[in-house]
């Protein structure tokens, strides 16, 4: 690859994160395959459809196609999906076969080598892979490259050069590392510099394919990075395509969807009757999408299944809704404290931070198993105390007394509790500035933040923006699918999709 497109190359340490959840994701759909093939030992709740049988061959088939509409998403909503040179398992049976095998090639390849005279039969067959190979990375630009590669790793001459005993193996070795080390990224230069250093011929050519391996994985994440925003269309219609398959070949692939979408409907119409509101537009199509998203965010993850249409974002909702719940408790702290302490710590540079890294660090921990909520609130609230403290000391204030201490401490640990007043009111909020991001996502212009949110609000924004991307991606792919369920449960007189 070309060094100046280099610049897509640097983060290699995300891609751990994205290939565990590429993985994630592949494993939840292919089991939702699985699951919904009909056996005559299982039953289903919702069952919409009659169940229909399929042969092994057709849930193959149907588990590929989904799989490889899962990675066409994935190139598509994260924007650091990156490919992956393939590694396979230390110590499985797979590895050790391609060592004997390799093994055995290599070993070969020098004894031909040593031979009185030489057999090139071999080494000829890999300078040919090798020209064709650095051809591939060209850019129509380089023509002068390719004039280069076509005069030296000229095939008929070399094989001439071979029956007449004058090839010369290791001049065309350091060219073909010479090229290499023009057409690879930056982050390639230390391979290049590792090969000038080897001089035996066959460890110099078997190093020259292990780093020709990267650099096509280089080529493959520059060319995806590049045509990645001319994509948008193409896999929108690519996805809903094979969506259809699917759906076509499993006829109660949409049984949660309809029910994630029902239940929707069925709470705008009790808040609608709870409030005695004649308005109708909570029930137009736009809004009951939006908030059946927003219902994703507050997913009882353990017992009940996932939208189908969604399936393949249910580890990025996830981590949304944690981060939901994170920056709830988070700003319902703050809120507690500058409303116990009054206005003796409103304004003092730097306070808020302080106070906001203090609590963030112990709620790093708040989604593991070890986690004790109980245990980490009661230490936030002596941990604040002290600071709030000293700082009152420094600006001239009287120290906290006990009286206001044992307040605090006790407001803070009374956030554990789900129906908390304060927890109640900034869930409210955060709820609504992300509903609201939603409704002003077609417009490109961010909502009002909401009172007690301005602690939170670089956050909240950046999750605000995530959240919207991947929920307006999902509705131009399956908007028609959600346009069929809602027509039959909207009332008629509303036009779907008018405002989506």
């Amino acid at each position: 690859m070309p060094k100046e497109a280099d610049h897509q190359e640097g983060e290699r340490d995300e891609d751990t994160k994205d290939e565990r959840t590429l993985d994630t994701t592949e494993e939840m759909v292919r089991k939702r395959v699985r699951a919904n093939t009909p056996s005559p030992h299982r039953g289903r709740t919702p069952q919409a459809s009659p169940p229909r049988f399929v042969s092994a061959e057709e849930l193959m088939e149907t588990t590929k196609g989904v799989t490889n509409m899962a990675l066409a998403h994935e190139i598509m909503v994260n924007q650091a999906f990156q490919l992956k040179p393939t590694e396979l398992p230390e110590g499985s049976l797979e590895h050790r076969v391609k060592e004997i095998m390799h093994k055995a090639f290599w070993d070969c390849l020098e004894a031909q080598l040593k031979e009185e005279p030489p057999s090139y039969g071999h080494a000829i067959k890999l300078l040919a892979e090798i020209k064709e190979t650095l051809l591939s990375f060209l850019l129509p630009g380089h023509g002068r490259l390719r004039s280069q590669i076509d005069e030296v790793l000229d095939l008929p001459l070399i094989q001439q050069q071979a029956e007449n005993g004058i090839l010369e193996i290791g001049r065309l070795s350091q060219f073909i590392v010479w090229m290499m080390g023009s057409l690879c990224a930056p982050s390639r230069d230390k391979d290049i510099k590792k090969l000038k250093e080897i001089t035996d011929i066959v460890p110099l050519l078997k190093a020259i394919f292990s780093v020709l391996d990267l650099m096509k994985v280089d080529m493959a994440n520059f060319a995806l990075t590049s045509i990645r925003p001319h994509l948008m269309q193409q896999s929108v219609e690519y996805e809903r395509n094979k969506f259809q398959e699917f759906l076509d070949k499993q006829p109660n692939a949409l049984d949660y969807t309809e029910k994630w979408l029902e239940d929707t409907v069925k709470c705008l119409r009790e808040a609608q009757s709870a409030s005695a509101s004649s308005d109708s537009s909570s029930l137009l199509p736009r809004n009951v999408h939006n908030h059946a998203y927003l219902r994703l965010l507050r997913w009882d993850h353990s017992s009940d299944p996932f939208p189908e249409t969604v399936l393949m974002d249910q580890v990025r909702f996830q981590e949304m809704q944690r981060e939901v719940e994170r920056l709830v408790l988070l700003s319902s702290l703050l809120l507690i404290v500058y409303t116990t302490t009054g206005e003796a710590i409103s304004g003092l540079p730097g306070l808020m931070e302080t106070l906001k890294n203090t609590v963030n660090v112990m709620l790093g921990d708040m989604h593991t198993p070890s986690f004790s909520a109980e245990e980490a609130l009661m230490t936030i609230g002596e941990k604040l105390c002290v600071e709030l403290s000293e700082c009152l000391i420094q600006h001239g204030f009287s120290p906290f007394s006990s009286d206001r201490k044992n307040t605090l401490k006790g407001q803070i640990s009374a956030t554990i509790q789900p129906d908390n007043t304060v927890r109640k009111l900034m869930e409210s909020r955060v709820q609504s500035y992300l509903l609201a991001s939603l409704e002003s996502s077609q417009h490109k212009t961010p909502p009002p933040l909401p009172g007690g949110l301005v602690p939170v609000s670089r956050e909240l924004k950046e999750l605000a923006v995530r959240f919207s991307r991947l929920v307006n991606f999902n509705k131009l792919v399956f908007s028609p699918f959600y346009q069929k369920i809602l027509q039959a449960r909207v009332t008629s007189g509303e036009s779907p999709y008018a405002e989506t």
